[in-house]
């Protein structure tokens, strides 16, 4: 649509050009209940801005993405909508010095959980609503300057239908005509604003703290009422609130505190003020383990972080999208780890989050953490592992070079100083410099502005009697930077433990550093590089330490050491330097005895990918038989209804394709096979089904006689996901069509499709269709959502045709599409660069025979 990607430049031009006084928002959601044409579906908006004219030029434009405008209203001009407004933008000449819009629309409800997402509960009919904006979809509900450096007052009034409850970032009450009005906020951007309506399942709590009280709401979908732990839900956020006030010593600015649990929602949460939305998988709706709960902590803790470092101080532009998004990933492991019942949170990050920061960091789209971000559609895909992960992990090394005290005392001073303000990374660490005394900005260079991960690996020499003559840390990378790192040395006790016995921290600068602190020591049979996990790189191994682990990685008593060797070998695996079957031989053999339950999923799933990315295509069918064989060796081993067994089920559910394994599968759902302890609750049984669908034993009318035992909005994805991973040329035929050439499906239903479409197992039925993607694409990026175009340009790429003409196709599409929108080409080329990692690694595990 014209006008749709607004630039940075543009945003610059207008944020200089004017100021925005407050919003009036009123919008008539009546319409998203009663019989209606789901195509044309609409709802009134009416907004009224007023701005003040800051700057010499008189004319602007407002944003706006709607089928309709009724009105144009500027200064009491009537403007003609049909030559104001172009679909996206609503065209303003003739500014004043003091002016006021009003902009009456008929706006579209979404499907793609974009701007106003309504969803319909199959279980009971029941219509919900909430928005969802970030970076720029508010512009889909009403009117606005839609960029974040254009903060204002808002005032919602919102008419719903009578049986409904309706929320905002504000306190709100319907009044004696029926409709909701919310009290005026702070100033906020417009990405951070929110509505959610509908007949929501709402419980309600407080926070006290001294003089300061809190009113606490959490709420969900009438169907998952029953699910709904809202006490947990609670603690966690109580617990979040004392630490931040500890810590920051600016109390909670925004009033109220309400928690959406929301269907079909695209990210994991959102932090608007007084109004946090989450994805609502995090109502658990069977047993789950102690690791999706503390993922649920760490969302819950990031989201509050966000109340202070996004809400109360914004970027000025998405170029310094991590200023909060990096420090609001910190802080979820940070919080968890010092006020929660999750003392390990640092375990996770290690294994989990920084799996995602090592993946995006070594992408061809890899960027530094403060990105050039030249417009939206950049913006969007740069909610990325670098943008999060990478800069929390960096974060992290910043706490140990400049010191605790100094950062926190840094962020108290910040929150001060720009409170409801705009920021750039400069006032941050002009700050940073004042509380540490350290030189930021040398520190920024190196962390900030360049990209890619370092390599950290030992050099050791040792004298005639086996202790260390000296020990350096040598470093690789385009660009090599200061690193505060720890060097631990391990060594087999008596009692077959591998415990550290000796350890030295270090200012690790330049291509080789010496550690002068640990000459002298016993010769280990293990060195940690980044022991504890203070800084961001990739480690690896000196021959010796190699093989200690390949013996001996289940003898690491430490849970964050262990955490710290799987990801290495990982990332050995992934970097080709380790055959994916030796990677698979050492999960076989120790992680039946991983205690962490977050890294031992983890692990699983790494390991399903070694087996099906990274292996010998030769070897692919022995390694897909040795992780059944070892999952179910396992799960018959774990303690009966532990979390370790549960774990354990699910993992050897996807690895099972023999008949033996299969009608195991069939048994436990059936009931005329058992497990002791093991609880095959509703979730478990789609689990358990979703192998036999895929292997041609579910057939469509068995999908749905677990639809009807599970007939929710949840059971129905799932019975998307398994229709469409069915063996057949018709299902395929049939999935593909719905979601490349039609637009009816949600974005759920979108996501459900494409993962039941794309089965390993099946690579010779979907062969076909990697021709059809490369012509389909850029139709679809220009006809979809950035969401759905993100959603289907990534999830269909013919990543399992893993062979030299596959990885040609894309290098043809590439050269022959160079004018194509950048967003879509930055997918191609993550894409294409799987492809080609995958295919390196088949060949250092081709070599392995």
């Amino acid at each position: 649509m014209p006008g749709e990607n607004l630039s940075r430049d543009e945003a610059r031009e207008r944020a200089a050009l004017l100021s925005v006084d407050g919003y009036e928002v009123e919008l008539d959601l009546r319409s998203a209940v009663g019989e209606s044409d789901e195509a044309v579906r609409t709802f009134r908006s009416v907004t009224t801005i007023r701005f003040r004219r800051t700057g010499s030029g008189t004319s602007t434009f407002a944003d706006l993405i709607a089928p309709a405008v009724t009105a144009v209203t500027l200064n009491g001009r009537s403007l003609d909508p049909a030559e104001v407004f172009d679909g996206a933008r609503i065209a303003l000449d003739g500014l004043e010095d003091e002016n006021t819009l009003v902009v009456d629309a008929r706006c579209a409800y979404s499907r793609t959980g974009e701007g106003m997402h309504r969803f319909v509960d199959p279980e009971d009919g029941e219509v919900y609503l909430y928005t969802q904006y970030e970076p720029a979809d508010a512009r889909r509900v009403y009117a606005n300057f839609e960029q974040p450096d254009l903060k204002a007052p808002y005032r919602f009034s919102v008419t719903a239908p009578e049986e409904w409850t309706v929320w905002s970032n504000g306190a709100g009450e319907r009044d004696a005509d029926g409709v909701w009005r919310f009290a005026e906020t702070a100033p906020i951007s417009t990405y951070i604003t929110c509505v959610v309506a509908g007949p929501y399942h709402y419980v309600t709590d407080t926070y006290r703290r001294g003089d300061l009280e809190i009113p606490l709401g959490a709420m969900c979908r009438k169907g998952l009422a029953k699910h709904f732990d809202a006490d947990d839900v609670f603690l966690v956020t109580k617990q979040g609130f004392d630490f931040f006030h500890d810590n920051f010593d600016f109390p909670y600015p925004f009033g109220k505190y309400d928690q959406a649990f929301v269907p079909e929602y695209n990210l994991g949460a959102m932090e608007n003020p007084g109004m946090v939305t989450f994805r609502e998988e995090y109502v658990f709706r069977g047993k789950v383990t102690q690791a999706s709960y503390e993922a649920r902590a760490n969302v819950i803790l990031h989201e509050m972080a966000h109340m202070w470092f996004g809400d109360l101080v914004t970027m000025v532009w998405w170029d310094d999208l991590w200023l909060k998004e990096s420090f609001a990933d910190f802080m979820g492991s940070f919080v968890n780890a010092e006020a929660t019942r999750f003392t390990n949170s640092w375990v996770t990050f290690a294994n989990n989050r920084k799996s995602w920061a090592y993946r995006a960091d070594q992408l061809p789209s890899t960027h530094p953490i403060t990105a050039d971000i030249r417009d939206l559609e950049d913006a969007k895909l740069n909610f990325d592992g670098i943008t999060y992960a990478k800069g929390a992990s960096v974060l992290k090394q910043l706490v140990a070079y400049a010191g605790r005290d100094a950062f926190l005392e840094g962020a108290r001073r910040y929150f001060k100083r720009h409170a409801y303000g705009n920021t750039r990374l400069g006032d941050l660490l002009a700050i940073l410099e004042e509380t540490s005394g350290r030189d930021m900005k040398a520190w920024a260079k190196s962390w900030l502005q360049t990209s890619g991960v370092n390599v950290l690996a030992p050099d050791v020499t040792y004298d005639a009697e086996g202790r260390i003559t000296e020990l350096a840390v040598l470093q690789e990378g385009d660009e090599l930077r200061p690193h505060r790192t720890a060097v631990g040395l391990y060594r087999l006790g008596a009692d077959g433990a591998l415990v550290r016995y000796a350890r030295a921290e270090a200012d690790v600068t330049g291509a080789r550093t010496v550690v002068a602190d640990l000459a002298g020591e016993e010769r280990p049979d293990l060195v940690l590089v980044n022991d504890d996990d203070l800084t961001y790189c990739k480690m690896r191994f000196d021959e010796g330490s190699l093989a200690t682990l390949r013996e001996h990685l289940g003898d690491v008593t430490d849970p964050l050491t262990r955490a710290l060797c799987w990801s290495a070998l990982w990332n050995l695996t992934r970097d080709g330097l380790m055959p994916a079957r030796d990677f698979v031989a050492v999960v076989l053999a120790f992680a039946g005895r991983e205690t962490e339950i977050g890294v031992l999923q983890m692990v699983h799933a790494w390991t399903k990918s070694a087996v099906t990315l990274y292996a010998d295509p030769e070897w692919r069918a022995e390694g897909g038989r040795l992780l059944a064989e070892g999952g179910l060796r396992e799960l018959r081993a774990a303690e009966p209804g532990s979390e370790h067994q549960l774990t354990w089920a699910r993992f050897f559910a996807a690895a099972a394709s023999t008949d033996a394994d299969l009608q195991l599968l069939e048994g436990l759902l059936d009931g005329t096979a058992r497990i002791d302890g093991l609880d095959v609750d509703q979730e478990l049984r789609w689990a358990l089904l979703s192998p036999l669908a895929v292997h041609g034993r579910a057939d469509e009318a068995r999908i749905g006689e677990e639809l009807a035992r599970d007939d929710t909005a949840t059971g129905k994805r799932h019975q998307v996901r398994l229709l469409a991973s069915r063996p057949s040329a018709a299902v395929k035929a049939q999935a593909w069509a719905q979601v490349v050439e039609s637009d009816a499906l949600s974005n759920a239903l979108v996501e459900a499709t494409i993962a039941g479409f794309v089965q390993p197992s099946q690579r010779e039925l979907i062969a076909p269709y990697a021709e059809k993607y490369f012509a389909a694409i850029e139709r679809l990026w220009a006809e979809r959502s950035i969401q759905i175009g993100m959603d289907v340009v990534r999830g269909l790429f013919p990543g399992l045709q893993d062979d030299p003409a596959t990885l040609a196709a894309t290098d043809a599409w590439l050269s022959a599409h160079a004018s194509a929108a950048p967003a879509l080409r930055r997918l191609v080329l993550e894409s294409r660069d799987d492809l080609a990692r995958a295919l390196r690694a088949q060949e250092c595990d081709r070599a392995a025979e």
